[in-house]
């Protein structure tokens, strides 16, 4: 099984096959380095945070004998689904995909380091009964704590080129809630007047993920929000979020909760102590 959390302070381990499907949160504490990622090469040195949902698209690594890391990498679902849909995070990897480097202060290095520790402190305490519940907690601190230099950072990138505009008009109609009813591709595309095939390679291309893997993070939020409510059945959720079948719902969230409907609801009862 594919580890869910892993901490290193191996630069040249921040591509290995095991982080494949993570997140990738590297802290440069000293000295330099370089990689490349989507075939343009990035230097890094103190207090440069890098940020990299798909660390398998890492390659040259290169670094200093002076260079110091240290790097927090987490299953990139498990963040996602921590997430709200209309949040900041929904269209940060757009940035992240064209530039993973973010230039932190002093002071927001020192947070971020703090949020790492945090982590690696309790990655281990799996023997826990809300194991996840608190890794999840401490991810969301980190998250948040990295947001802010981002969004810093991206305040004066401003964004012409076509390209750009048609993936944030999709971040825009998916942080209006619609993918409760509305989860093909082909209807954005749509909405959007381009053609499903071009709406596709271009947030491909732009973000590095799929339409789909956007639809999908903006419609998990509202299915937890409408399990978290006992007073709707499974059948009425179903209805309201326009899936064809029960059993097709119950298939969607076992595939994109990790659980199904009626697991996720018996997750949020209190548990007994014998």
């Amino acid at each position: 099984m594919k580890p869910d959390f892993l901490y290193s302070t191996d630069f040249l381990a921040m591509n290995a096959p095991e982080l494949g499907h993570t997140c990738m949160h590297l802290l440069c504490m000293a000295g330099k380095g370089s990689f490349v990622f989507n075939d343009r090469c990035y230097h890094i040195v103190k207090n440069d945070l890098v940020v990299i949902p798909t660390p398998a698209r890492v390659k040259s690594l290169a670094a200093h004998p002076d260079l110091q890391v240290e790097w927090f990498a987490a299953d990139y679902k498990f963040l996602q689904n921590l997430l709200p849909s209309n949040n900041y995070s929904i269209g940060g990897s757009i940035s992240l995909n064209h530039d993973p480097v973010i230039h932190l202060t002093d002071e927001q290095a020192t947070i971020i380091l703090a949020d790492f520790h945090r982590l690696r402190d309790r990655m281990d305490d799996r023997h826990l009964t809300f194991y996840r519940e608190l890794m999840g907690s401490l991810c969301l601190t980190m998250m948040y704590d990295i947001f802010e230099p981002h969004a810093q950072r991206d305040a004066s990138d401003t964004h012409t080129d076509r390209t750009a505009y048609i993936v944030k008009q999709l971040m825009d109609l998916l942080s209006t809630g619609i993918s409760r009813t509305e989860r093909e591709v082909s209807y954005y595309a749509d909405r959007l007047h381009v053609s499903p095939k071009y709406l596709s390679a271009t947030v491909k291309r732009v973000t590095g993920h799929s339409v789909s893997s956007y639809i999908n993070r903006a419609t998990v939020p509202i299915i937890k929000k409408y399990l978290d409510d006992e007073r709707l059945s499974l059948s009425q959720i179903s209805e309201l979020m326009n899936f064809t079948s029960l059993s097709y719902f119950s298939r969607y969230c076992s595939k994109h909760l990790g659980q199904s409907p009626s697991e996720y609801r018996q997750s949020l009862q209190p548990r007994r102590v014998m």
